[in-house]
């Protein structure tokens, strides 16, 4: 991942047009025109020789003659001559260009190589950034700048739009310029050669001139480098996603539920999720979002108030919010008597607030100041039929400034066209979102309620206490890594039922006991060690689903019963499948679990993503009814119970009737198992735990599957994962002042210790740290410090039991790098009653080995006048250190 040099491409200070043209039509005319009329101040330089002038500008003949090496190119020539373009920008010193020319991946040169490759050979030497080939560029409306060939300019605003689609980047252009909303950078990112997502992302979360950002997505590419920019992104800004190709795309040949059941859009589906972001599921629902993020305000909450002057349109808006989950408030018993004060008598008295058709302007400005001032309404749809009794634009011009000034989010639905025309307008200069339907309002409303979930689910900080049960079962990744080992070894591919539980019990995964056999008699055998009644199943790689087969008989009371259920399992296999290759039998004590709810919880690779979780009622109907859920590993409490959610049976879990509540520890405790395993496995593909029993007892695997695959041991085994995982490896116990600690890297889990942590520390610290005054860590915060991306940043703490036996920190050191990996920033703190005895040298001694691990060229940091601890110990530890004339902070460097 990398913005190097991004800073040419979006604020350049002189631009060349490579390919310039005077024929009409053209998309050379086109660029130089766009530039041109955009309004760019900075220095222009056409280059084409077959003209010596342009638009009254000077055509230069080739890169070599130009007078100073452009900030940015713009290339819009025939294929075969881009990559000694490229070449020759980078030996004259440019190091951003958009190439608008198509068809670089279907032409090769005389290498062999595709124009698109030499391309980018040609530009790597010089870290000269490339955006597309084939797409339509892009625009800077802040300074003026259309490097594109679109058919209009932007207006300029605080979004970002994002687009693998040049259509939909002039589509979306035409809609937001005729209403009013403008960006800070409108990007086609084309076939992504060498700028994606990823780089994108990463510096518009950091772009002052940014505070929302758009994607439109056909696919990613590098999932590692996209979550983790998505993540970072998200944390700083609304970020929203449409992505196209929602058809299932699922392995074709999945050798289990749970591999036929997760798809690559239920996948993406979950990566956005995990990211923070919102996704929107059609360009309507995207230009909504479009203007909703334009002008929406944080939400603290999901009641809805709906203040109408017409009944049937309050209905309809009501059953939109009601079918899209969301929540109507409760008005307050107070604001119910105000309500009665300023409305005729026959109001609704309840949400939504129906004031009358008559209604003047004054009532509802009464209305709205009131619904304001409730507790309950967080944010307010104002709807609003045209009557003959008041002009709607009245209505407009009265609460106008009293929704502008609000805190609140406030949409409006305006119903028809002429008549309210001028009413839309008002409130669109003021900055209020209007829609043309109640349903749209209430879409719009809905995205803003999924993305405040979706940013709770990135902020939560998990208990410490299931992760530490989790940690604290059976486990036996080594037994685990065996079986693995032993299948590849012979070949096998598919691990046996058996197998397949001997690991999951590896992991701590509860399972019912199971032997397998060979033959009949062995099979008899083994049920009478384990003792009756038994299930019998078949064993044989080639059957997927063994009941379709007549291949698993349960409930057996005797040795003679499982004897003639073998022998009919051996005729029926040979009569329906006669190719199948029949291994022997599985036998497995009967589980009698009456109340228990047959639960799948799986794991399938997507090609894009890797590993993925899957979760869902279970059963032999598992794919007709088709209620699953998918996350990215590692999970924690939060997640898993999240995934847990996002399914219909869960509401069955919590219990009905008489039926108890299952074990919600129980699952989630399962899940986190088959997370940690998935990172401790690079051979696993494919893993189908179904059914998993689940009551109030606990969870139990009746029946599992896995597939395995030699893993590709070139790059790290943890790089097939989206997310990186907890580092174990990084632990170290070490000895200070004749005591054990472990220095670590920091988890979600430590959330309560870190709080305990930061109230032990001195005002003064915490000014040091925080370089202000704060009192208390907000959630925000608190998050932020401990849910890292270990990809990017990395937090040890040196630990060690507290009284209450809960671990307890002593000390952080935290560095955060660029996304070049070329300059990390740190910050160290030592509990205030612990400093001055070493500590903190240790933390940072760990901190600097890590950093010279991964490549990084250089740890920076800085630090207030008065933090004379932290000046000395850099000092020590080979900083070089200075102050600043200005302020006389001080700054740190150790070049590594």
């Amino acid at each position: 991942m990398s913005v190097r040099n991004l800073h040419q491409l979006f604020a350049p200070r002189s631009v060349a047009i490579i390919g310039a043209s005077a024929r009409p039509n053209s998309v050379g005319a086109t660029v130089l025109r766009n530039v041109i009329e955009g309004g760019f101040t900075g220095a222009v330089y056409p280059v084409n020789p077959k003209y010596d002038n342009l638009a009254g500008l000077r055509v230069y003949a080739r890169v070599s003659a130009l007078p100073a090496a452009p900030d940015l190119a713009i290339i819009c020539t025939p294929p075969a001559t881009v990559p000694g373009l490229v070449r020759q920008l980078g030996e004259a010193g440019t190091r951003a260009a958009i190439i608008l020319t198509a068809g670089l991946n279907a032409l090769h040169d005389g290498q062999g190589r595709t124009l698109r490759q030499a391309t980018l050979d040609a530009a790597r030497p010089y870290t000269l950034r490339l955006l597309g080939p084939n797409c339509v560029g892009l625009l800077v409306p802040g300074i003026g700048l259309n490097a594109s060939f679109a058919h209009t300019g932007a207006l300029p605003g605080k979004i970002a739009f994002v687009s693998q689609s040049g259509a939909l980047v002039t589509g979306v252009l035409d809609w937001a310029k005729s209403r009013g909303i403008g960006f800070s950078k409108f990007i086609s990112l084309g076939d992504s050669a060498d700028i994606d997502f990823g780089d994108l992302l990463d510096y518009l979360a950091s772009d002052p001139q940014t505070s929302a950002i758009l994607l439109y997505m056909e696919d990613v590419r590098h999932a590692r480098k996209f979550m983790s920019a998505a993540r970072a992104a998200a944390r700083s800004k609304p970020t929203l996603v449409l992505k196209a190709g929602r058809v299932a795309e699922g392995a074709k040949a999945a050798a289990s539920h749970t591999g036929a059941l997760a798809g690559s859009d239920d996948v993406y589906d979950a990566a956005i999720r995990r990211a923070g972001m919102l996704r929107v599921l059609s360009t309507e629902d995207l230009f909504a979002a479009v203007a909703t993020l334009a002008h929406a305000r944080p939400l603290f909450g999901e009641n809805l108030v709906i203040l109408t002057n017409g009944g049937g349109p309050g209905v309809m808006a009501t059953d939109a919010v009601v079918c899209g989950k969301g929540s109507m408030a409760q008005l307050a018993p107070d604001s119910v008597a105000r309500l009665d004060a300023v409305l005729p008598s026959t109001w609704s008295r309840a949400n939504p607030v129906d004031i009358i058709g008559d209604a003047p302007a004054q009532r509802y400005v009464d209305a709205l100041n009131i619904l304001l001032q409730d507790p309950q309404a967080d944010a307010i749809l104002f709807i609003h039929a045209p009557t003959a009794i008041v002009p709607s634009a009245d209505i407009a011009r009265a609460i106008a400034p009293i929704a502008k000034a609000s805190s609140r989010n406030i949409l409006a639905c305006w119903l028809g066209g002429n008549a309210v025309a001028e009413a839309r307008a008002i409130f669109s200069e003021a900055g209020i979102p209007s829609f043309g339907t109640p349903e749209e309002a209430v879409s719009a409303y809905l995205q803003i309620v999924q993305y405040r979930r979706n940013q709770n689910l990135l902020m939560q900080v998990p208990p410490a206490a299931c992760d530490e049960a989790v940690a604290d079962a059976a486990s036996d990744p080594a037994a685990a890594r065996a079986l693995v080992h032993k299948a590849l070894a012979e070949g096998r591919t598919l691990l046996s039922e058996p197998e397949t539980k001997a690991l999951l019990a590896a992991y701590g995964v509860a399972v019912v006991q199971t032997r397998s056999t060979a033959s009949v008699e062995e099979a008899v055998a083994a049920a009478n060690a384990i003792g009756f009644p038994v299930a019998l199943k078949i064993l044989s790689p080639d059957i997927t689903h063994k009941s379709d087969m007549g291949g698993v008989v349960l409930d057996l009371e005797d040795a003679n019963a499982v004897r003639a259920a073998a022998q009919r399992m051996n005729k029926q296999l040979a009569q329906l499948q006669p190719d199948a290759r029949l291994e022997g039998f599985s036998v497995q004590q009967m589980a009698r679990r009456p109340d228990a709810h047959e639960l799948i919880v799986g794991v399938a690779t997507d090609p894009v993503f890797g590993p993925v979780i899957l979760f869902g009622q279970g059963g032999i109907a598992v794919e007709v009814t088709a209620d699953h859920a998918v996350a990215l590993p590692p999970l924690n409490v939060v997640l898993a119970r999240d995934l847990i959610s996002r399914t219909r049976v869960a509401k069955l879990l919590a219990g009905y009737r008489n039926r108890p509540p299952a074990s919600m520890d129980a699952i989630i405790a399962t899940l986190m198992r088959i997370s940690h395993m998935v990172a401790d496995l690079p051979e696993l593909v494919e893993l189908d735990i179904n059914p998993l029993l689940v009551d109030s007892d606990g969870a139990l695997a009746l029946d599992a599957r896995m597939r395995v695959a030699i893993a590709d041991h070139s790059a790290s085994t943890l790089d097939r994962l989206a997310i990186r995982p907890y580092p174990h490896e990084l632990e170290e116990r070490i000895d200070w002042q004749g005591e054990s600690l472990l220095l670590r890297p920091i988890r979600p889990e430590d959330g309560a210790a870190h709080v305990a942590f930061f109230n032990a520390l001195s005002d003064d610290d915490v000014r040091y740290r925080m370089f202000v005054r704060v009192r208390e860590l907000n959630a925000s915060q608190l998050a932020r410090f401990t849910q890292i991306d270990y990809d990017r940043e990395m937090a040890f703490i040196a630990t060690r039991p507290g009284p209450d036996g809960a671990s307890e920190t002593l000390g952080v050191a935290r560095v955060v790098c660029d996304p070049d990996n070329i300059s990390a920033e740190f910050a160290v703190t030592v509990r205030s009653d612990l400093k001055g005895h070493g500590l903190g040298q240790l933390l940072m001694e760990k901190l600097i080995d890590y950093c010279r691990s991964r490549g990084t060229r250089e740890i920076v940091g800085e630090a207030l006048p008065q933090n004379t601890r932290i000046a000395k110990l850099a000092r020590k530890l080979g900083f070089a250190v200075s102050k600043s004339t200005e302020d006389g902070s001080i700054h740190m460097r150790l070049p590594l």
